[in-house]
């Protein structure tokens, strides 16, 4: 297992998140070397001029929080974030047509927006929101965004009723090819459930608290 640091995404997607909260999040993000940092998608150009020729990946969101919007106008944010610098998009499944059973269209949908992060070299994670789902729904739904192209598949938003929990990441690990990733989010707040859930397979650690996670991992010096 490699250092903690190297599968957070140190996050920040307030509603009131503001320019100074920005420049500390990449700061505190270059600091402890997180791989990533996931900002709001109005704040990617400031954000990728913050990083400067840092590693640290830049990240945000599409179709955030609840996914419904239309493909149209999630692609217009795709289009508009990659050229704002985004290194990694995290777009969130249209949840309402998985539903309804429009499985071919919403894997479509997901198609799409894979062949404009990969026609520039970026990657794409699926935001399948596992609180609204059934087992059988997780499997069907990570599956979907594999087949669709997915890079990596994410359990949550953050602004459901529940995150991540370690059974769904490990059904989604069982049922999903090992080139996939899996990016645990939501609710994930010291450093054992980091580790419970790294443990159970995810390769990335979306969350707010990253900052105290390193520090209690240097203080464990695990």
């Amino acid at each position: 297992m490699n250092a903690i640091n190297q599968y957070l995404e140190h996050t920040k997607l307030s509603p009131i998140f503001t320019s100074d909260d920005c420049e500390q999040l990449i700061n505190e993000a270059i600091e402890t070397q997180c791989v990533g940092v996931c900002v709001p998608p109005y704040w990617v150009k400031k954000a990728r001029r913050d990083l400067g020729n840092s590693p640290v990946k830049l990240v945000t969101v599409i179709g955030f929080p609840l996914g419904y919007q239309r493909t149209e106008v999630k692609m217009k944010e795709v289009e508009i974030a990659l050229q704002d610098g985004a290194d990694e998009l995290d777009v969130v499944m249209n949840i309402s047509a998985f539903k309804t059973g429009m499985m071919t269209w919403v894997k479509g949908e997901l198609a799409q927006f894979a062949k404009a992060c990969h026609q520039q070299n970026n990657l794409l994670k699926v935001i399948i929101e596992t609180a609204y789902l059934c087992e059988n729904e997780i499997i069907r739904a990570s599956k979907l965004s594999a087949d669709a192209g997915a890079d990596f598949v994410k359990t949550s938003t953050g602004f459901a009723p529940e995150g991540a929990k370690v059974a769904h990441i490990e059904l989604m690990r069982e049922n999903l090819p090992k080139e996939v990733g899996i990016k645990a989010s939501g609710g994930i707040k010291n450093l054992q459930q980091a580790l419970d859930l790294i443990r159970a397979g995810a390769n990335r650690v979306g969350t707010s608290s990253a900052i105290q996670i390193v520090k209690e991992y240097k203080d464990k010096k695990i």
